[in-house]
């Protein structure tokens, strides 16, 4: 192989891995909420309304 294309390898190695750890990261920072039903107060979450 030539150096420049195993030198666009290498970049796109970093680009893919290093966007899957950031993302990773972020998320562990940023845990997405659990969206619950509470409608009358109770503190427990209530079933969706069926429709």
């Amino acid at each position: 192989m030539d150096v420049s294309a195993v030198i666009m390898m290498i970049v796109a190695l970093v680009l893919v891995w290093g966007g899957l750890v950031a993302a990773v990261v972020h998320l562990s920072h940023h845990p997405e909420e659990v969206d619950a039903y509470d409608i009358d107060d109770d503190g427990r979450p209530d079933t969706p309304p069926s429709t």
